[in-house]
This record gives C-alpha cells, structure tokens and sequence, in this order.
C-alpha cells in the first residue's frame, strides 16, 4: 500500500538557463516561451491523474521561474498553490547574476566539485545545501504524511529529496540528469508486514514532452 507520495516537478525553461547565468532570486526573470509550454504539458499530464487520485497539497519555491511554474500547474489542476522557502534552492551570493562558466573556472568546477567549499563568496556550499534542503524536505514529508504532494521545485531540490531519501552520502561524486519540466516521484510503501520503504516510482520523466521536442528538431 502506498501510503505519503512526494511528486516534484523540475520548473520550465527559464531565461537565465537559456543565457547561462547563476538565477538567483535578483537574476530570475522566470520562464521562456518554451518554459511555459512545457510546464503546460506537464500539468495536463498531472491533470488527469489528479482527477482520479487528487494531490492534497502544491508547493512551490519563491524564485519567480518556480513561482511562474507552480501557477501554471494551480490553474489546471484547480488546486491551491503554496509558496514556501523550504522548496528553494542553494544561495549563491555573489555568483547570482554571473555566468556558470565564469562561476566554474574561478571555483574550479561546479558546487559538487568541492562540497564543503563555497563556490562564490556568500554561497552556500554543496554538502551544506543538502543537509538544509533534506532538513526541510524532512519536516514537509511528516507535516504531509499519508498524502500526495505536488512541487514547484529546483532541480538540486529534486537532488536533496534523493540524497536524503535514498541515504546518499552527501559527499558522494555521483549525479542525477533532471530536465526542465520533468516528474520524479517518490512513494513510500507500506506492506503486509507493517514494513516501511521509500521507492522511487520514477526520475526525470519527459515522456509528456515528446511532441514539443519533435517541434524543436524539426
């Protein structure tokens, strides 16, 4: 039986990710186009499971490309969206605003890199980032235990959620692929002999944006 479900959806294409800047929150200026009509894709998708099976809550993040996702999911799903800063992801500090390359060569590689160094001053750091995103995933998991719960979310959110749910040590080299306007979902089990286990249903699925990848190519 499946008893709490954790649904994240990584937000649309947004500018910052087309221009290849560090979007923090004086940088966002939320999605493109496409970052739209992704996330419209995705909440169709949503809306016909969440007519047999209804979320009972959707969060999303306070930068405004999370904000800007989450909204679109609130208006197809008729469902009630719920901004909050435990959905948000790393601080940057001085980096926001800069590009990612310029950000990587000065650090030497990207946050992962170097976990427990700050990539830019002001920035939080990689294992950092993951203890306080896990902390706070951890305290929306027992507020929603035994419901469905929808996300706005950061792909490093979706990382967090894996780190904390799969005992991932935070030091670990090892990677996740999360592609805008993807699902990844999270249901925790509960079987006949009263034993408790968080599989992950599925990650970065893109199955829903198949027709806009199509139109891209051609």
């Amino acid at each position: 039986m499946i008893t709490t479900e954790l649904v994240f959806v990584r937000h649309g294409e947004a500018q910052c990710n087309v221009d290849g800047l560090v979007g923090g929150p004086r940088t966002c200026t939320g999605l493109t186009n496409r970052g739209y009509a992704q996330i419209e894709q995705v909440s169709l998708r949503l809306a016909s499971e969440h007519r047999a099976n209804p979320f009972d809550a959707l969060y999303a993040g306070p930068r405004i490309r999370l904000r800007q996702t989450g909204e679109i999911i609130s208006q197809i799903l008729r469902l009630t969206m719920r901004t909050d800063d435990r959905v948000d992801g790393p601080i940057h500090g001085t980096a926001d605003g800069q590009s990612w390359t310029e950000v990587k060569t000065a650090a030497d590689g990207g946050p992962h890199a170097h976990p427990d160094k700050p990539w830019a001053a002001g920035s939080d750091t990689w294992n950092g980032y993951l203890e306080r995103a896990g902390r706070l995933l951890q305290e929306l998991i027992v507020q929603h235990e035994g419901e469905r719960v929808l996300f706005a979310a950061h792909g490093e959110t979706v990382i967090a959620a894996h780190t904390l749910l799969l005992g991932i040590p935070r030091a670990s080299p090892a990677g996740f692929t999360i592609s805008h306007g993807s699902i990844t979902r999270w249901q925790h089990h509960l079987n006949r002999l009263d034993q408790r286990r968080w599989i992950l249903d599925r990650h970065n699925d893109t199955e829903h944006l198949a027709a806009l990848a199509q139109e891209a190519a051609s």
